[in-house]
């Protein structure tokens, strides 16, 4: 269980500038201790960035950071209580994994004893038990980037910092280490602060994500509020597949979408007011025509493996459905939606609105 009291790092209006781009504008983000907070968002949403400037290897242009109560905005990364693992795995090919692994602890002036001892646990916490003699360059991506995490793990820090850490990897083996990566926070017990575009790593792994564009958070929940409760159009677009729709509020519960009414749980967007509507592909069901809210025809249809990918034209718009049940190329349908998977948004007044979503 998090800890909901124990703030353990704070940014406080964080801005960051390289030359005319502005990349970070006033973030103001907490985290708490013990928690996997994955940052999320195309590239150059600024969320390296943050981690960058968390790390010490940038200084912010203005701001904050207050780690365990302390500003450490301008201390250097060997003061901070945190280790980095990026992408690239940067181990020293001419050492040996032991020596890899020691190679911080030896820095620190540590006795071999306790070196040693550290080495195997290390090892055995990345399931990589008895290669410390081997070379770094004889293992495999997954086996490197094991080897890097076990590097960072046994300075025993406060937080560890994972800036796209699996983009390397092959499909299966960025999943096999998701998992591993949920298995070691949970067992290590420290804060894990993850970087990533990938939104499935993030819907995985995470306790709290953070949707990041421009500069500017645009969402910050669970990954079950962020997948399920986007709070604007760049999120529900940006996290899985979506059918985002002009539409008018009628009053509270129901909604016009594309001339037909919808029944819906949402309130208090007033009363004939434009807003978006989020519809995931798996939430509509497809009926016959006489019950559906409205009648549409397939026009696409690709087997995924795990469900039917279709596309229906209903009311002028091309409608993304997904479904175990595969309706054919040509067939008359009627779609159906429940009320509380039909969600709305405000619609935003300006792009400047837009990119700003929540963190104003």
């Amino acid at each position: 269980m998090l800890n909901t009291q124990n703030i353990l790092i704070d940014f406080k209006n964080i801005s960051k500038t390289y030359g005319n781009n502005l990349v970070l504008d006033e973030l103001n983000l907490s985290i708490k201790e013990n928690e996997f907070l994955t940052l999320l968002g195309p590239s150059g949403c600024g969320k390296t960035t943050t981690l960058r400037i968390l790390g010490g290897f940038e200084k912010p242009d203005q701001g904050q950071v207050i780690f365990d109560g302390k500003d450490i905005t301008s201390l250097p990364p060997n003061k901070r209580n945190l280790n980095t693992v990026f992408q690239k795995y940067a181990l020293f090919t001419h050492m040996t994994i032991a020596e890899n692994i020691a190679f911080g602890l030896k820095i620190s002036g540590k006795s071999k004893t306790y070196i040693d001892d550290k080495i195997k646990y290390a090892l055995k916490l990345v399931n990589l038990d008895g290669f410390e003699d081997r070379q770094a360059d004889s293992l495999s991506g997954g086996q490197q980037q094991r080897i890097a995490i076990a590097r960072a793990i046994v300075n025993e820090p406060k937080v560890l910092l994972l800036d796209e850490p699996l983009g390397a990897l092959d499909l299966k083996l960025r999943q096999d280490m998701s998992y591993e990566l949920i298995r070691l926070k949970n067992e290590l017990g420290i804060t894990f602060i993850y970087v990533t575009h990938d939104q499935e790593e993030a819907l995985t792994m995470s306790d709290t994500i953070v949707v990041m564009n421009q500069g500017y958070i645009q969402q910050m929940g669970t990954p079950e509020d962020i997948y399920n409760e986007p709070q604007n159009a760049f999120v529900a677009d940006f996290i899985g597949e979506s059918n985002i729709l002009p539409a008018i509020m009628i009053e509270d519960k129901l909604v016009e979408i594309l001339g037909a009414r919808f029944a819906c749980v949402d309130i208090g967007f007033g009363k004939n007011k434009p807003v978006d509507v989020v519809i995931r592909p798996e939430d509509i069901d497809l009926v016959k025509p006489e019950e559906g809210t409205i009648q549409g025809r397939v026009t696409h249809l690709i087997f995924k493996g795990v469900h039917y990918e279709m596309e229906v034209m209903a009311n002028g718009y091309e409608w993304l459905v997904h479904s175990t049940d595969m309706v054919e190329v040509g067939q008359e349908v009627g779609i159906h939606v429940d009320p509380y998977d039909i969600q709305i948004m405000n619609k935003p007044e300006s792009e400047d609105e837009e990119a700003v979503g929540i963190n104003e």
